[in-house]
């Protein structure tokens, strides 16, 4: 049963201190509101996403487990890559995964992942520039970037709108479900520059 293979794997995941300490419903009930956001907006659930950072697997399990979209797990760590593999070779695992070991910077610019994501979810990726420039040429136009969000920071501190519009980038607000969550919609084509080369967006965010 899928629930059940969700649990195993999310238990070693914590085992191995890939998620946090803790209990494994609360964090499948934190993954769950990335899928909230998504339809508060679309009837449908997205025809393919992307988890950036999956590392232990949340949200991309919860949200492989809740709709069966194909899904692509991207982590440049190899342990927690090897991870991923290791449980979606159990033979009660999902199909439709792709475990992808590569950094953000290079992964968006494979012909097969530019631009070909309708929704790209991302949970303690990094600060809100280097997340959403890694995140954006991943997004076809009109998909959603939804990320998880620290609940005492205001939408207007952490993602500047001048910034986002550089990388095609508008913000669709802040919402919360349980947590809180920032939701982006790409609105224009991600120009040729972005995202610049591997560290540069962590080294100069744009803002």
């Amino acid at each position: 049963m899928t629930e059940s293979w969700l649990i195993r794997a999310l238990e070693l995941s914590r085992t191995r201190h890939f998620i946090g300490p803790a209990a494994i419903g609360d964090q499948i009930a934190h993954a769950e509101g990335f899928a909230a956001c998504w339809e508060d907006e679309m009837p449908l659930p997205p025809q393919r996403l992307l988890d950036i950072g999956s590392g232990g697997g949340l949200p991309g399990l919860v949200l492989l487990t809740r709709w069966g979209s194909p899904t692509v797990l991207l982590d440049s760590m190899i342990r927690r890559t090897d991870f991923l593999r290791e449980v979606f070779a159990w033979p009660d695992a999902p199909t439709g995964a792709v475990v992808v070991t590569q950094r953000a910077e290079s992964a968006a610019r494979r012909d097969e992942y530019s631009e070909g994501f309708d929704l790209v979810t991302a949970r303690s990726f990094g600060p809100p520039a280097v997340t959403a420039e890694c995140a954006t040429r991943f997004l076809a136009l009109g998909g959603r970037l939804i990320v998880s969000e620290p609940p005492e920071e205001s939408e207007a501190v952490r993602w500047d709108a001048v910034g986002l519009a550089q990388l095609g980038l508008r913000s669709s607000g802040r919402r919360r479900h349980g947590a809180a969550f920032q939701v982006l919609e790409k609105v224009s084509s991600t120009p040729d520059e972005f995202p610049r080369a591997v560290g540069t967006p962590a080294k100069r965010p744009l803002f």
